[in-house]
């Protein structure tokens, strides 16, 4: 089993702390994907569960045993970095196989390891070339491959993808996933990008200066955000968020509405406004608007709308679909 369980992990560089009591359980199994803006703390918190940071104070248990204050190497974990950190002299065969090697495992079972790793990760035609010779994709294969081959317990993956381009990304998360349930391994990832959290995890965690502001399923945070920090973090384009005035009018502290979830019209709806901009995607449409005493207004409708910036639009929220936090 590798069950990973945080008690009231803190951090502190000095008088700052930077992790501010973390209590979370990510089961046997699950890919559990930490996101966050800049600074959150999430890398920090990678780094404690993987040994390459020491916790100010809390305890870490990793398969039922507590392995707070045990070497990397010790803790049935294995990490694939945002750089490959792949050996340029050796081979995409002696790279994979560089860690037996170090165990001193025997030849033919380093081998067969490497063999049975390529093949699952379509490395096969590469084995002998070195990491120059490698696409982006390929060598972070390569660096995943590295970590497959230990058989560990927990995989851990700090931004592993924001060296790519966003087609490669796009196709590496693809792979990934596939990854995850072929194996069946527990797999904690950090990212920055809510789109990779959406697209790959089976429980997301939001993290937010240092503190979990929430912890479910993608859908649940997409549809059931606990504080405006993960309605505006989660959801691409961004959530329209309102406080002050426009709030209080709408009964709450915080009022928010997602721009798929507004519908336009010429002749009715809730608010009016001028189209600033319209941004076309192809199979849709993203549109500005400027609504007087509501402010800049986001929607996203259909990509061959016919909607030109300095028209005048109603928009209208669909029922069921908004956000309110606080109770004015």
């Amino acid at each position: 089993m590798a069950r990973v369980v945080l008690n009231d992990i803190r951090k502190s560089f000095g008088a700052v702390e930077v992790i501010k009591g973390i209590d979370l359980t990510i089961e046997d199994g699950e890919f559990c994907v930490f996101v966050g803006p800049s600074g959150c703390g999430k890398s920090t918190l990678l780094r404690i569960i993987s040994g390459l940071e020491e916790q100010t104070s809390g305890g870490i248990e990793i398969g039922g045993r507590d392995v707070s204050l045990a070497e990397p190497a010790e803790r049935g974990i294995a990490m694939v970095f945002q750089s490959y950190a792949l050996y340029p002299h050796l081979t995409v065969r002696e790279n994979i196989g560089f860690g037996l090697s170090l165990a001193r495992r025997p030849k033919a079972e380093i081998a067969a390891a490497v063999k049975k790793v390529a093949e699952t990760l379509q490395l096969t035609p590469l084995l002998d070339r070195k990491p120059k010779a490698l696409s982006g994709g390929q060598r972070q294969r390569v660096a995943i491959g590295r970590a497959i081959v230990r058989d560990p317990g927990v995989f851990l993956f700090d931004e592993p993808l924001s060296n790519l381009d966003a087609a490669l990304r796009a196709q590496m998360r693809i792979e990934l996933t596939e990854l995850h349930a072929k194996l069946g391994a527990t797999m904690i990832y950090v990212t920055h990008d809510q789109v990779e959290a959406m697209t790959m995890a089976d429980k997301i965690v939001v993290l937010n200066g240092g503190r979990i502001e929430q912890v479910g399923t993608p859908m649940e945070l997409y549809e059931h955000p606990a504080t405006p920090f993960v309605a505006g973090f989660i959801g691409s384009p961004t959530m329209n968020l309102y406080e002050g005035k426009v709030a209080r009018q709408m009964g709450c502290d915080t009022y928010g509405i997602r721009p798929e979830h507004l519908t336009l019209s010429s002749d009715e709806g809730r608010w009016q406004g001028r189209v600033r901009h319209v941004e076309r995607l192809g199979a849709d449409s993203i549109v500005h608007l400027d609504v007087p005493d509501l402010g800049p207004l986001v929607a996203r409708t259909t990509g061959d709308a016919r909607i030109a910036p300095g028209e005048a639009l109603w928009a209208r929220p669909q029922e069921g679909r908004e956000f309110r936090y606080g109770a004015v």
